[in-house]
């Protein structure tokens, strides 16, 4: 059966994380995507290293798998022309830079538009492309900074970042899904859309009950560490060896914690009576539950509360998680070979299809890998090819096939 996306051209015009992301998302359901970049050094991520692959950057690497890649200079009038054959047979053209660049380099939305109505055009930005941090850059940490993300996450005393950028992988994340809906919609009205997300929405849009809390109360929500804002206990707990995460987020599991803790007496004291009291006197619960867990280690404890049928889990370090067996049983740690970087591992996919899964075509391009192929395709001869690159315009990697 061919791929979700099989015949889809996607042009990605994105470095870093949130463009790169949303376009990785469709290649690896099928889409055909051509990666773009600047032939004096390319992509950003490209440098952010260490860490290594052999000499390839690891960041670069995580965020452009089965992709083609070319390297062209659309500053150029050449390169612009390249660009426009390249617009001409696609579906989707996708771009990250700052709001207003790409009309000034004669590729915005209107431009576009106008010659190919049917393309579906997305832009992702820090803020968007309107209100007055339009012309803002797009940063993670200040994207969950502004949005409040970072007033609710950490301890009382301190707030800290979401360990992993989740404003630039949620923008990614909402532009992939976006683009689809607008797929879909041109297939009833021929006509694509122009689609506006940003870091700093894709941040805000997750804090669907902090916001909801404030809304309600009219009181700004506060930080709780890893306690959840509605329900307790229901929280990471230190043990006698380390950690363990507990989600006795209802009345039931409560009961079956207590029990499993030995500690019938928190049954029957009125502070822990129901929810509301469990959360109206989260501090002393903590301590009380605290000094019981710290009793044996993380792994006798996994085994009580299993038993028992309350939910919980290890806290587990990245090196301990592709070890576990239920990664290995759902197939998320994937291998692919890099005609530089050799064997590399890959994230693998976290949804599975029962006719169309995502695959692994091929592993992120070498800058230029495929822009000679590339523009073969689009009529250019050999001397022409040549010529372009002579001219600075375009890099091809030209590497031994």
């Amino acid at each position: 059966m061919p791929a979700a996306l099989e015949g889809i051209r996607v042009l990605d015009l994105t470095q870093i994380m949130a463009g790169p992301f949303c376009t990785m998302l469709l290649a690896d359901l099928g889409a055909e995507v051509i990666k773009i970049e600047n032939p004096r050094g390319g992509d950003d991520s490209r440098r952010m290293a260490p860490p290594y692959y052999n000499g390839e950057s690891a960041a670069f690497i995580a965020m452009n798998r089965n992709k083609y890649g070319i390297a062209v200079d659309i500053r150029t009038p050449a390169g612009k022309q390249v660009l426009w054959r390249l617009i001409e047979t696609a579906d989707v053209l996708v771009e990250n830079f700052r709001p207003g660049t790409m009309a000034r380099l004669g590729f915005g939305f209107d431009e576009v538009h106008a010659r190919y109505p049917a393309l579906v055009y997305c832009s992702i930005s820090g803020f968007g492309q309107t209100g007055p941090y339009r012309e803002r850059g797009g940063f993670d940490l200040v994207a969950q900074a502004m949005s409040g993300v970072l007033s609710v996450t950490g301890s009382p005393e301190e707030p800290a970042k979401i360990g992993v950028p989740m404003s630039d992988l949620n923008a990614g994340l909402y532009a992939s899904h976006a683009i689809l809906a607008a797929l879909l919609s041109r297939i009833r009205t021929g006509e694509g859309q122009f689609i506006d997300t940003s870091l700093f929405e894709a941040a805000l849009a997750y804090t669907l009950w902090e916001s909801n809390e404030y809304w309600a109360t009219g009181t700004a929500p506060q930080r709780l560490g890893t306690a959840h804002r509605l329900a307790a206990p229901y929280q990471v707990f230190a043990t006698a060896s380390g950690w363990i995460a507990i989600g006795a987020a209802n009345q039931r599991n409560w009961e079956h914690l207590a029990s499993a803790l030995d500690r019938s007496d928190l049954l029957q004291n009125p502070k822990f009576a129901t929810n509301a009291d469990r959360m109206a006197n989260l501090a002393e619960l903590v301590e009380t539950l605290t000094a019981t867990l710290k009793t044996r280690t993380t792994e006798e404890w996994l085994q009580v509360l299993d038993e028992a049928g309350v939910p919980c889990g290890p806290v587990l370090t990245l090196d301990e998680v592709y070890q576990h067996p239920q990664v290995k049983a759902r197939a998320m740690d994937s291998e692919v070979q890099h005609p530089i970087a050799g064997r590399i591992h890959a994230i693998g996919f976290p949804v599975k299809y029962s006719s169309t899964p995502g695959q692994m075509y091929r592993p992120a391009p070498v800058l230029g890998q495929h822009t000679f192929a590339m523009l073969e395709s689009l009529g250019y001869s050999p001397e022409q090819r040549r010529q372009l690159e002579n001219d600075g315009v375009v890099l091809d990697a030209h590497l031994e096939t």
